[in-house]
């Protein structure tokens, strides 16, 4: 066939540049949305693989604009409509600016956009980019309460540099785990070999670190991370891209089988707004060059979708 076929033509879908055809926010001192999107290509490159996801929020919100039009209509993920009668709808802030060059200067302007969200009493839904992206952002979060993150990953990430770089992706729930506010860590979906060694690993379980390998979901369904989830608690969620099955999700940099479903992401997602309240989510690691036939920004681009329409039902409006 010569010509790409969309469904989204057969239901009034026109091209756009925000994601699901959300009305967009570029100034985000006038944002007034209790959820905000905001795409984040990169943060702090390894020299190795340089910005490797950064082309990942142009197509995940790409392969998901053909439903544009179809707000309003019956999403079965969520039960109703992604935004129930009388909730406002997300907004779409665009994709900030980055420098592989600057690394610190791309942290910066990370940790102050999701200060503007947060100071506007926003959720702020960040975008990746890799999965350096998550530590301004949880930065962003001092000062502003006690949080618990669930982070959702095949990996630990433990280490506390890699070629000398602390901020890097494989570093993410270290630095955490020295941040005041950071009060409990569960992490969930772990399987194969990673950049942690032993001593990362022992370090994480004495910092009083709860890991919840992907093996133990499988067998004993996501309670089994879930409980672990102080009730009422701020809940930051971290999600990585290759926590789920490379046969869903084959756009990242480390495929290993035995990961999560769609489902049991879902689900993790919406029992911790269940028992707690989502205070920020990211989507990091997918990598749009090694995707295969756009499955897996699908699935990140639903996985979007459904925790928009989560917080729509959890948050007060």
């Amino acid at each position: 066939m010569d010509k790409t076929h969309s469904i989204g033509a057969m239901f009034g879908s026109v091209a756009g540049d925000t994601f699901l055809g959300l009305e967009p926010c570029a100034d985000l001192d006038a944002l007034d949305s209790p959820i905000a999107l905001i795409g984040v290509p990169c943060a702090t490159p390894y020299p190795t693989v340089g910005a490797y996801c950064a082309g990942a929020p142009r197509a995940i919100r790409q392969v998901i604009a053909g439903y544009a039009a179809n707000l309003q209509h019956m999403d079965f993920d969520c039960g109703g409509r992604i935004f129930p009668e009388g909730s406002k709808p997300a907004v779409d802030c665009g994709d900030l600016a980055f420098d592989e060059a600057d690394p610190q200067g791309n942290r910066d302007a990370i940790r102050d956009a999701v200060a503007k969200i947060l100071d506007r009493n926003s959720v702020p839904l960040v975008l990746g980019g890799d999965d350096s992206v998550p530590i301004p952002m949880l930065e962003a979060l001092a000062g502003r309460g006690k949080f618990t993150i669930l982070q959702i990953d095949a990996h630990i990430d433990w280490r506390d540099d890699v070629g000398g770089e602390r901020m890097g992706l494989s570093s993410t729930m270290r630095r955490a785990s020295e941040m005041q506010h950071i009060e409990a860590i569960v992490q969930v979906g772990q399987r194969g070999l990673g950049s942690a060694r032993l001593g990362d690993y022992e370090d994480a379980k004495a910092w009083g670190v709860t890991f919840v390998p992907a093996r133990q979901v499988h067998a004993e369904g996501v309670q089994a991370a879930l409980r672990h989830i102080k009730p009422g608690a701020n809940v930051i969620v971290c999600f990585d891209c290759d926590a789920l099955d490379p046969g869903i999700m084959p756009g990242v940099i480390g495929r290993a089988p035995g990961g999560l479903t769609y489902w049991q992401a879902v689900d993790l997602i919406e029992g911790a707004a269940r028992r707690g309240r989502i205070a920020a989510f990211d989507l990091v690691e997918f990598m749009p060059d090694q995707d295969v036939d756009q499955i897996g920004a699908l699935n990140a681009a639903r996985l979007l979708a459904t925790t928009m329409g989560i917080l729509a039902r959890r948050r007060p409006v």
